[in-house]
């Protein structure tokens, strides 16, 4: 009799048990990166099934510790409704941190959009200039996605799956400052600082190239 109540009161309680441990273990072809700031921490979901290549150049990034001192630099609020827009971070123009950029994958590659929690590549005039710079939406912008011939946008692979309200908050912080496109966006009194990127799963691949910013006491040029 007893063994059979506590067989029946183990059949209840799985159901409850069951999600959280499913919550702790990453979806089929997705690695979970977290970043830990000065403002909290985030946890990535990078989707290496449909950006494979953007995605390894990430993780380049995040298993050298080339991202480790850097920050997030910008807040771009969208003009009339400044909860919405994005934040960028990373090496910023720290050339001692860039790695070789491989092509990346647009969206109309991968068929992941520019959605509120996405992330994706930033660059400069050449699509494959990501140079481990990075920025996470708040809110939509399908302005980003690629449109077109000739308009490949930006390289969005993967998702936040915990710290939004640390996303949020970097959004909310005030700025001034910059030039050209990133006039006004730059965060004050300085970027919020990235302390840490690791990945949750997977062995690290680090690359084994020289890191010449650890030499010196400026381990890290802040974007202007």
């Amino acid at each position: 009799m007893h063994i059979r109540l506590w067989a029946l009161v183990a059949a209840l309680l799985l159901p409850l048990v069951s999600p959280a441990s499913a919550q702790d273990r990453p979806a089929p072809g997705m690695v979970r990166v977290r970043i830990e700031t000065s403002a909290g921490n985030i946890v990535l979901a990078l989707d290496a099934k449909r950006a494979p290549k953007t995605v390894a150049n990430f993780l380049a990034y995040v298993d050298d510790g080339r991202l480790d001192g850097t920050g997030f630099y910008r807040a771009s609020r969208r003009t009339g409704n400044p909860k919405f827009g994005f934040v960028q971070g990373g090496i910023a123009s720290d050339a001692r941190r860039i790695l070789p950029s491989p092509p990346l994958e647009p969206t109309n590659l991968t068929g992941i959009r520019h959605t509120d929690g996405t992330v994706s590549m930033a660059h400069g005039a050449s699509i494959d200039g990501a140079t481990g710079n990075f920025s996470i939406m708040v809110g939509d912008n399908p302005s980003l996605d690629a449109r077109g011939a000739g308009r490949n946008g930006y390289a969005a692979f993967g998702h936040v799956v915990s710290g939004m309200d640390v996303v949020r908050k970097i959004l909310a912080r005030p700025t001034g400052g910059g030039r050209g496109p990133m006039r006004g966006q730059m965060i004050q009194p300085g970027p919020v600082q990235i302390l840490r990127a690791v990945r949750l799963d997977g062995a690290p691949q680090p690359t084994g190239r020289v890191k010449p910013w650890l030499i010196g006491p400026n381990r890290w040029i802040q974007p202007n």
